[in-house]
């Protein structure tokens, strides 16, 4: 017989049940707080036409698109390729349904995606995403730039992580220094270096943007500006708002008035129970790498934990369904980059290793005279919104009791008394504890 490699491909996650029902815990409870919040579902296809992911893809992002190739074709004959995000496939969404929808369009999508990244840790090639956006028609106020930003925080409250620090920032902002500085055709190289601050020594960053510079003078400006202007919006809103009025900072102004209005609204926005919880500053570092981004950005770490990088990101992009209409179709979103997240909690074992037990009851019958009787008694448990299992083998008692002990939270023993008055006993698998069932 041959032998086969079964481990999985590097870079795709694979867990066991318990691990995969904390998963989905997770991954529930970010889901209903986006409804909450007034967001509706929608599932785009995992797999998209080439060209309109390419379209908008650029850079890195595209060297890692995985193209679908059938048997009988060629690589070069691929016109088809699995989706990297879920923002691209929403634009093309809203065009073909654009008569259909009512705008602005709030909008969820929890899936997976797929990148050819590098195999590392903590990278993954298939992820799940739990992204939110809304789309306007024509104009979006940049109210809904500060809902999307409240909604992701509110969704990170079901993580085991006390405190968190959501860092905001506007493109045009550094864009408009490029500009006064003469320096915006280098802008995606600058933006680059920038997103790297804290990827990289103090020393090795100063370097790296004096490199792509090519003028100390306006690398030391540049330098300075990015360094200073990341703190608290109201110490750093002051310095911010003075600059020159000539038309070369028209965009630099324009992004700081769209910065203050948005941190503002986000202050009103952010429940009760985050307040506590959430710093909200403005750091000028903040760039994001994708392209499509052209306003307000933002990115979210642990405030104990910022080796864990990003819990969420996103921005707003004002044209990304350009390639497909001359409608105008701003939006803003942003995403939780769950599967990455949850393998980061548990290296730091903050996803308790302890089994959990995701059937609510198992039951057990005691010989195979009993199970007619216990897979009736488990549907009418259903009806009940249980979650239950019924053991079909032939083993010993024993045995069944320690397979219901691994897989449910509770255990009720069918044998012929029971089947006889219709009566049962739920043992508590957790504490021990015995009382009479309820059905």
């Amino acid at each position: 017989m041959k032998k086969f490699n079964t481990a999985p491909i590097s870079g795709m996650q694979e867990l066991l049940p318990s691990m995969q029902a904390r998963f989905n815990d997770y991954k529930t409870a970010v889901y209903e707080t986006y409804l909450a919040h007034g967001y509706l579902d929608i599932e785009t296809p995992t797999i998209e036409r080439a060209e309109i992911l390419l379209a908008k893809a650029g850079g890195e992002t595209e060297k890692q698109i995985y193209k679908v190739v059938k048997t009988a074709e060629l690589a070069s004959e691929a016109d088809q390729a699995l989706r990297f995000d879920h923002t691209v496939p929403l634009a093309r969404y809203v065009v073909e349904h654009a008569n259909d929808l009512c705008f602005p369009f709030k909008v969820t999508q929890i899936g997976r995606n797929f990148r050819g990244e590098r195999p590392q840790k903590g990278r993954f090639r298939e992820f799940y995403q739990c992204d939110v956006d809304v789309i306007g028609w024509q104009t979006l106020p940049l109210a809904y730039d500060a809902d999307v930003i409240a909604t992701l925080a509110d969704a990170l409250k079901v993580l085991p992580i006390d405190k968190f620090q959501i860092r905001v920032s506007n493109r045009k902002i550094l864009a408009g220094v490029l500009t006064a500085l003469g320096l915006i055709a280098k802008q995606n190289e600058i933006f680059g270096v920038v997103d790297h601050i804290d990827k990289m020594s103090q020393h090795d960053w100063s370097e790296a943007l004096r490199e792509v510079v090519a003028n100390d003078e306006k690398a030391e400006k540049l330098e300075k500006f990015v360094r200073e202007n990341r703190g608290e919006w109201r110490e750093i809103s002051s310095r911010m708002t003075i600059a020159g009025t000539s038309d070369e900072w028209a965009l630099y102004r324009e992004g700081v008035s769209e910065l203050g209005e948005v941190l503002d609204i986000l202050d009103a926005a952010l429940s009760p129970e985050l307040r506590g919880r959430v710093e909200v500053i403005a750091d000028m570092s903040i760039v994001r790498g994708l392209d499509y981004y052209t306003g307000t950005v933002f990115e979210t770490v642990a405030t104990d934990y910022r080796e864990f990088g990003s819990l969420c990101s996103g921005g707003r992009y004002e044209s990304l369904a350009s390639n497909y209409t001359e409608q105008s179709l701003p939006g803003v979103g942003g995403s939780i980059g769950l599967t990455r997240l949850f393998s980061v909690l548990k290296n730091y074992n903050l996803v308790s290793e302890n089994i959990t037990r995701p059937v609510d009851i198992c039951i057990v019958p005691v010989s195979d005279q009993e199970i007619m009787a216990s897979l009736q008694l488990a549907e009418r448990l259903r009806q009940k919104s249980k979650k239950v299992d019924v053991i079909l083998t032939d083993k010993k008692l024993g045995d069944k009791m320690k397979y219901a002990a691994k897989v449910a939270k509770a255990a009720v023993v069918v044998g012929e008394n029971e089947v006889t008055t219709d009566s049962y006993n739920i043992k508590n698998l957790e504490s021990g504890e015995t009382k009479l069932l309820e059905i």
